[in-house]
């Protein structure tokens, strides 16, 4: 059974059991009035039992299409008014979406576009949970997560929504007054470095480094350790050590002269965040908004 066929053969049908009339049916249904009647003639023949009946005049329903109109009718008309309301969602999307967010990308890149985002969307709920460690978004129920593009298995849909970025070794005055600025990654083995653990591996953040096409990755030993990437911001510009934070963050207190950068030609540039989900087929509409607002545009 063609069950769109038959649908679109039924509300052809009401329409012209109400209208009494193929004439003022066919218009308001906007086809001939010839294609009208035979689709409630190929209606009749499927369901062998005549639904019309037809005069010069006038058309009336038989008893078996007077029984349709009263019983399917109204189920009809209702369906009608629940797909319309469908497209309400499309037109003002709801629900709501639960995100995993690196807690740098959360502060510096996502907030204020999320922020903007819920002014304009009300009825579509945000939920955001902010953690360092990578996790199994899907396991966990989240509809998405954000991370670095090198951090986003093969087999999720990304979307960029943040500039390619880089690193800065940044420290106090106070911290250089009786130390050398480090030439090389090498010479961070002297210097009090403030480490980052990180969540998902367990161990410190391994300080990375590329020039000319040498790239290595440095172990840094210090006093102080934290597993908040702004904790070690705060130590740095209190003089504690050497830090190695998103250039983004260190470069306010850069430009003030709060820090100061060393290493600057050894930053190799990462990809910047992107915000990751398993399928596009399982998107909502309100999602779709989201992943829109957020893409980054440079």
């Amino acid at each position: 059974m063609n069950y769109g066929a038959d649908m679109r053969d039924l509300q052809a049908f009401l329409a012209v059991a109400r209208a009494r009339s193929f004439t003022k049916a066919a218009a308001t249904m906007g086809v001939s009035q010839s294609a009208l009647s035979q689709t409630i003639r190929e209606l009749e023949r499927r369901l062998g039992v005549p639904l019309l009946k037809r005069t010069t005049r006038s058309v009336s329903t038989t008893e078996a299409g007077q029984r349709l109109l009263n019983t399917v009718g109204p189920s009809i008309d209702q369906i009608a008014v629940e797909i319309a309301a469908l497209s309400a969602f499309r037109d003002r999307p709801a629900g709501t979406i639960r995100l995993n967010v690196a807690e740098h990308a959360l502060r510096s890149v996502l907030w204020p576009k999320i922020s903007r985002f819920a002014h304009d969307h009300p009825d579509i709920k945000i939920e955001i949970d902010s953690e360092n460690g990578l996790i199994d978004i899907v396991e966990r129920g989240y509809d998405a997560g954000v991370r670095l593009g090198e951090q986003v298995a093969k087999d999720m849909v990304a979307t960029q929504i943040a500039p390619d970025w880089q690193m800065a070794v940044v420290g106090a005055p106070a911290y250089f007054r009786d130390r050398p600025h480090p030439a090389q990654p090498e010479d961070l083995t002297g210097h009090n470095c403030i480490n980052l653990r990180l969540i998902t591996y367990g161990g410190f953040y391994a300080w990375e480094f590329e020039k000319e096409g040498r790239r290595l990755n440095v172990r840094v030993e210090g006093q102080l350790a934290f597993n908040s990437g702004s904790h070690v911001l705060t130590a740095a510009l209190e003089g504690h050590g050497l830090a190695c934070i998103p250039e983004e963050a260190a470069l306010p207190h850069i430009r003030s002269g709060a820090l100061l950068q060393v290493l600057a030609d050894w930053m190799p540039t990462f990809e910047g965040y992107h915000l990751y989900y398993p399928s596009r087929g399982q998107t909502s509409p309100a999602f779709a908004r989201l992943v829109e607002a957020l893409r980054y545009r440079p």
